[in-house]
């Protein structure tokens, strides 16, 4: 097309496009001047519904006359009588493309979103909602002004008319009606899924807070680099729009105020009611911080990227009490969660070695992880003086970690660093970290704390990342991939202590629910001698050896071996779930019940230790307590769905506690797809059996218990005295599945 005349309009050169429309600069024979022209493609031409975006783009910006809107001039007809727009032309580039992964500097990122707010409520005292608001329908140009792009999808509050072509006939209702006010079928959602709103990802009516939303996911994009709602499928970022809360922008840029989280906290609230109602209320925030700013007036001055400044001497503090919180996972996939869990422990661990310091146990910044917390308001809640956060970035084998000691009381940063290492670097990062804070509370370390701070697991860090994976799928109960990843870490490393109870701990769960084989005790025998020869002071091979027992319902060996375990390592993983089950398997009840709060200090970041509790407290009656700990249980496993939303296992124990909490919709809902992802797992199988007996429903749960059994169940005594299946243990049905000895 390049040099035809078009009307009266000479095409230039093309400018870009995309699926559904290409855009030229053109010269105004007329009027003598630079506009650009957008077509639509032809494949677009023969699509009813891209047709009446494009023209309805035009309708919604020609009702909006505003210096951050584009112009667009008017209609025109091509020689085939195809329409076309014709539009401003505008030098210099788009956010989206300004942006690129790196954070704007404050003073610009409020300049362009004051003009994109301005912009916003011009659109929207006028009736009209963008619903596509993303940073590549904001352009900024040369000279720094903002312009908002591309209303196709824009809904005019004051048309609501169906068009003849579109409307149902009334002699047919086969076909679903595209309605004018959405330009999709009922019930569908248009836009950008990053940066939807949760009403528009649900497919809901939308108002104009709906683009304050889509806003504040931009405003998020620009303070940090990082989309706010982020994933490698649409499922897990329609999960996170739901259910979750992006971290703290100034947990991610240091040199932003604390107070743009606030705005971009209530920008992104899920309840509309909750959010910015306006946008001229969220432009009044904008530009009262701008003040603040520019008068230095600033909520957290100073900060940079990378400093250390040590504790000054004369500063008097009762205690040098540390709370580290769970590193934010900035990497693409999701599946790295288990990197920065195992990394954020392992410094947690690390610190706790040094004897002036008092850490908090990783339990207790559970509740904390990715939310849109501060580092001061974390420490306020727990009574911390200090505060560690940071974020973890893989790249293939480069890892790039942040990290920055806070002050509760002043909320300024005592020590900051970023890292950009080989995965390899890994446990020297960790060293690091620990170091530098001991140094930045001016403590000296004794030769005992150097050689356990230097102590490492494994010296392959390739070994290290299957041995946190495997962990990950242990707690999961998938074990046959936590077994795998456990096989991997020994072949690179076969020292490797603590993979090889790793793998005893998993033949401990196969022979007591999988498979009643004794090879299983065999192998499970022969990985414990191993790592406790390869290191006699290794607890997680006693608590491997007391899950080996429990399986085997050897339960006074069980106690003892995990007691063991836990004079080695108070908050070794795993040992409160078996010392837990045992007490409960045993009928010692109260004994189970009384490991409650050393338990969950200790493991309550595993949602497992919560189920012998539970069981526990229902046998002695306590209703009280039960309530309190299976409400506790509920929040941890809501925790991890937001995390890792295909663990099965989570979403089955979720499903028993909506039951008990009278909440069947849910519980049917949440069973309904753990049997669906796992119809052949025989512990799912299990799970859900005894959910729908606590619902009543005696007939579902009998029919999978059935398909347990035949699926491979092998603990078949338990079922005789677990409590969620009591409405059953009188069934005839159910005594000739599990009859009694």
């Amino acid at each position: 097309m390049i040099g035809q005349t078009i009307s009266h309009y000479q095409i230039v050169q093309r400018l870009g496009g995309g699926g559904m429309g290409v855009v030229y600069s053109a010269r105004d024979t007329v009027l003598d001047r630079s506009v650009a022209l957008k077509f639509l493609t032809a494949e677009a031409l023969r699509d009813k519904l891209s047709l009446e975006r494009f023209l309805r783009e035009a309708r919604a910006a020609a009702a909006l006359n505003h210096p951050n809107i584009c112009t667009i001039h008017e209609v025109g007809q091509d020689n085939e009588g195809h329409p076309f727009l014709v539009m401003e032309l505008l030098e210099g580039q788009t956010l989206k493309n300004l942006i690129s992964g790196h954070a704007l500097s404050t003073d610009r990122l409020l300049e362009i979103a004051t003009q994109v707010v301005d912009a916003l409520e011009h659109a929207h005292t006028r009736g009209i909602t963008h619903r596509d608001i993303k940073p590549a329908n904001i352009f900024v140009t040369r000279a720094s002004q903002a312009k908002v792009l591309d209303f196709g999808l824009a809904k005019l509050a004051s048309v609501l008319a169906v068009s003849p072509e579109t409307e149902p006939s009334s002699s047919s209702h086969k076909s679903p009606s595209v309605r004018e006010e959405t330009l999709t079928t009922p019930g569908t959602s248009m836009g950008t899924i990053a940066y939807m709103s949760p009403e528009q990802a649900r497919g809901d009516s939308l108002d104009p807070r709906s683009d304050l939303f889509s806003f504040g996911s931009v405003l998020y994009e620009m303070a940090t680099g990082s989309q706010a709602f982020r994933g490698q499928t649409s499922a897990v970022i329609f999960d996170a729009i739901f259910n979750s809360h992006p971290t703290p922008a100034s947990s991610l840029n240091l040199d932003i105020p604390d107070s743009l989280d606030a705005i971009i906290s209530k920008a992104l609230e899920k309840d509309r009611d909750l959010r910015y109602q306006s946008a001229a209320e969220f432009r009044a925030d904008l530009k009262r911080l701008k003040r603040d700013l520019d008068s230095g007036k600033r909520n957290l001055s100073g900060r940079t990227a990378s400093y250390v400044s040590a504790v000054p001497a004369n500063t008097e503090r009762t205690e040098n009490s540390v709370a580290v919180l769970y590193f934010e996972n900035l990497s693409s996939a999701k599946e790295d969660e288990y990197l920065r869990d195992g990394m954020t422990e392992d410094i947690i661990t690390e610190l706790a070695n040094i004897k002036n310091l008092k850490v908090f146990p990783r339990p207790a910044l559970l509740p904390y992880r990715d939310k849109p917390v501060t580092a001061p308001q974390v420490g306020r809640e727990l009574n911390a003086a200090y505060v560690l956060g940071g974020s973890v970035r893989r790249s293939g084998n480069r890892l790039r970690i942040t990290a920055q000691l806070v002050e509760t009381h002043t909320g300024h940063a005592l020590w900051a660093q970023r890292f950009d290492r080989e995965m390899d670097d890994v446990f020297e990062v960790q060293d690091e970290i620990a170091r530098s804070i001991a140094q930045t509370f001016r403590i000296n370390l004794s030769p005992q704390e150097e050689q356990k701070i230097a102590a490492k697991p494994t010296q392959n860090s390739v070994a290290y990342d299957y041995y946190l994976r495997g962990r990950s799928y242990t707690r999961r109960e998938s074990l046959e991939f936590a077994l795998q990843m456990y096989e991997q870490a020994i072949k690179l490393d076969p020292n490797f202590a603590l993979a090889h109870a790793g793998i005893a701990y998993i033949c401990g769960i196969i022979y007591e629910i999988r498979e009643h084989d004794p090879k299983w005790v065999q192998r499970g025998e022969i990985a414990c001698e191993t790592a406790l020869r390869l290191d006699p002071n290794i607890a997680e091979a006693w608590v491997a050896r007391a899950r080996i027992r429990y399986s085997q319902r050897k339960h006074a060996e069980a106690i003892e071996f995990a007691q063991r375990a836990i004079a080695l390592k108070p908050d070794c993983e795993g040992v409160y779930n078996v010392l837990g089950r045992v007490y409960f398997a045993s009928g010692q009840f109260q004994e189970a019940a009384d490991l409650t709060e050393k338990a969950i200090q200790a493991n309550g970041d595993d949602y497992n230790v919560f189920i012998p509790i539970v069981n526990a407290l229902e046998r002695l009656g306590r209703t009280g307590e039960l309530k309190r700990y299976r409400e506790m249980e509920m929040r941890t496993l809501e925790r991890q769905l937001e995390l890792v939303p295909e663990d099965v296992r989570a979403r089955s124990l979720l499903a028993a506690d909506y039951a008990n909490m009278d909440r069947p919709e849910d519980a049917v809902r949440h069973l309904e797809m753990t049997v669906a992802l796992r119809p052949n797992d025989s512990n799912v199988l299990y799970n859900a059996a005894c959910t729908y007996a606590v619902l009543g429903k005696k007939g579902e749960a009998l029919d999978l218990l059935r398909r347990s059994l035949a699926s491979g169940y092998s603990n078949v005594d338990w079922p005789r005295q677990d409590p969620d299946l009591s409405s059953l243990h009188a069934d005839p049905e159910f005594v000739k599945l599990f009859p009694p000895k």
